[in-house]
């Protein structure tokens, strides 16, 4: 591989990866239900030497759930910013965007969702307070664009319309095994027909459209 090659495709770091392994390994077995030593081994390293990464599971957790939370706000708020710099910018390709970022979450880290699911109750005040947090803000983004394309729409019922979508895409999980799932592409698009249909349903009832 060239440079330049090589620039664009970088390698997973060795904390990425341990991060990877345990993400899946705690999703498949729970996080009791996994040791050290076989995170180490799902990476070819062994048990002790994680803690050159990472003090403990506890940490592996913390910063698998505060790390996406992070990254979907931050991916949230970019489309917004880069919608608002654009001369043709729609809200409607806005809306599509967000619901497609999430989409690529949903169906690319299915082992997150599970985690955030059975897990987050673990984690540490704070992590846990963080957590939230950023998803309080990351449906704030969410509610502005449903209700900038949708201003008949009451801010509550926006707010209860996004967590609803979230609730449709991290349905993911239960879709079967990961090898069990039909095209991604396919899949990805049925999402987001469902997605739009439930923001449609929403916004057309408190504009008079009929259903």
């Amino acid at each position: 591989m060239s440079t330049h090659a090589a620039a664009r495709v970088a390698a997973p770091t060795r904390r990425e990866q341990i991060l990877k392994e345990a993400a899946r390994l705690f999703a498949e077995r729970g996080f009791h239900g996994v040791g050290v030593d076989e995170i180490g081994a799902a990476v070819g390293i062994s048990g002790p030497g994680l803690y050159r990464h990472f003090p403990g599971k506890d940490a592996m957790l913390a910063e698998l759930l505060v790390g996406i939370s992070e990254r979907l706000l931050a991916g949230g708020e970019l489309r917004v910013s880069e919608d608002a710099a654009s001369a043709d910018g729609s809200r409607e390709a806005l809306l599509d965007a967000l619901i497609e970022g999430h989409i690529d979450f949903a169906l690319d880290d299915r082992p997150l969702i599970t985690l955030h699911d059975r897990e987050l109750e673990r984690l540490r005040d704070t992590d846990r307070k963080r957590v939230r947090r950023l998803q309080r803000q990351y449906v704030e983004v969410w509610v502005g664009v449903v209700r900038g394309l949708y201003p008949d729409l009451p801010e509550h019922e926006a707010r209860a319309a996004v967590h609803a979508v979230f609730g449709l895409l991290n349905s993911t999980p239960h879709l079967g095994r990961p090898g069990a799932l039909p095209d991604r592409a396919d899949t990805a698009a049925l999402l987001h027909r469902l997605a739009r249909g439930a923001f449609d349903a929403a916004g057309g009832a408190r504009s008079g459209i009929p259903e």
